[in-house]
């Protein structure tokens, strides 16, 4: 815990389970405060956010998950959860709505940029503030080597692994 104002900012660990998936969260500050969800990129998870999030916590009640992937979340086979974009942002939103979470703020970095803005394409009310990094949120702001290794993913074939 890091010494805040003379008090200890307590980082708490949780577990959900959203669309049958297990999903990891960090959550500090107080509940009443205002929301700021991290939403972590790739190829990293809550934990890139270890040192700020009891900063952060003076001020909001900070959330963090891990994504399907990533940290401490389950890794669901792509036969269960298809690795897309869209599909993340369902999960974010259900996630969201389990914990009674209806206006946050939002700091976005490399891939929680484009998850999180198709979810607030349907949900634009949600967004109290928005803080990105390194996040496109177009297709075209995606290089040409991502593109690349991105038809691979619509192929059924042994690269598409390694």
């Amino acid at each position: 815990m890091n010494a805040i104002n003379g008090q200890s900012a307590k980082v708490s660990y949780h577990y959900i389970l959203v669309d049958s998936i297990r999903i990891a969260y960090r959550e500090a500050g107080e509940t009443g405060s205002p929301v700021l969800l991290l939403l972590h990129g790739f190829p990293s998870s809550s934990h890139m956010f270890r040192n700020v999030i009891p900063q952060l916590a003076r001020y909001f009640h900070v959330v963090a998950p891990d994504l399907p992937g990533f940290g401490f979340s389950e890794i669901p086979h792509p036969n269960v959860f298809k690795y897309s974009f869209e599909n993340y942002a369902v999960l974010v939103s259900h996630f969201l709505e389990q914990l009674k979470i209806d206006k946050a703020s939002f700091y976005l970095f490399d891939y929680g940029a484009p998850i999180l803005m198709r979810l607030l394409t349907q949900r634009p009310e949600m967004a109290e503030m928005l803080v990105f990094q390194n996040g496109n949120i177009y297709n075209e702001g995606v290089g040409d080597v991502l593109k690349d290794i991105g038809k691979l993913f619509g192929e059924d074939t042994f690269e598409k692994f390694f």
